[in-house]
This record gives structure tokens, C-alpha cells and sequence, in this order.
């Protein structure tokens, strides 16, 4: 006499929650390090608004705009300032190294525009 089995007709699956996991463990990995960079990359955005903003502002003002804007701006940005007659654009770069420098970087800038203040000669 043959043993009843205690499921008739189902398929063993001991093992299958572990295959899937293997297989779907990194595409999460993949997925959280995208993300991750994603955003390094926007809050390094703001700072480079922030700083673009601050060095245009103060170039308007008749002040420096460089140092204004190196002292917002991340680590390892270039802040240039330029003057086109009666406004200011500063523009402010970096790139962005995601692990560290592992991989290949991201460029980040950002420019900023303002008008120069009324009495002020060469912003």
C-alpha cells in the first residue's frame, strides 16, 4: 500500500521564497542606490542655487559676487560671475560623485540673474 500524500496534486515549493529573493535582492540594491544618487544630485541642485543666487545678489549690490557665492556653494563648485550691462549672471558648477568617485559623476550647475542696483558701475 502506497502512502497518501497529505496534498494530493500539489507541487513541493520548499526553496522557491529563497530563489526569489536571490533574484530580486539586486534590483532593490539597484533601485535604492538610484535613488539615493537621485537625491545627492537635487540637494546639490539647491546648494547651486543658492550659492548662484547669493554671488549674483551680491555682484548687483557692487560687492564680489565669487566669494559670496564660494561660501554656499558645495565642496569643489566654480562660481564665475559675468556682467552684461544693467543685470548680473552668475553661474555655479560641480560634479557630483555618487559612492564616493566609484562611478562616473553627474554635472550639476545652476545660474542666477539679477539687475544691477541703480548708482552702481561695473557689477
Amino acid at each position: 500500500m502506497r502512502p497518501i500524500a497529505p496534498h494530493p496534486g500539489r507541487v513541493r515549493d520548499e526553496g522557491s521564497a529563497t530563489a526569489e529573493l536571490a533574484v530580486s535582492l539586486p534590483a532593490l540594491v539597484l533601485m535604492v542606490f538610484t535613488a539615493l544618487t537621485a537625491v545627492t544630485a537635487v540637494r546639490t541642485q539647491l546648494e547651486c542655487v543658492d550659492a548662484a543666487r547669493e554671488a549674483a545678489r551680491a555682484a548687483a549690490r557692487g560687492e564680489s559676487g565669487i566669494p559670496a557665492g564660494a561660501r554656499v556653494a558645495p565642496n569643489g563648485a566654480s562660481v564665475s560671475v559675468a556682467d552684461s550691462g544693467d543685470t548680473v549672471r552668475a553661474t555655479v558648477r560641480v560634479r557630483v560623485h555618487p559612492l564616493g568617485g566609484r562611478l562616473p559623476g553627474i554635472d550639476v550647475n545652476a545660474t542666477a540673474v539679477a539687475a544691477v542696483e541703480p548708482g552702481i558701475v561695473g557689477g
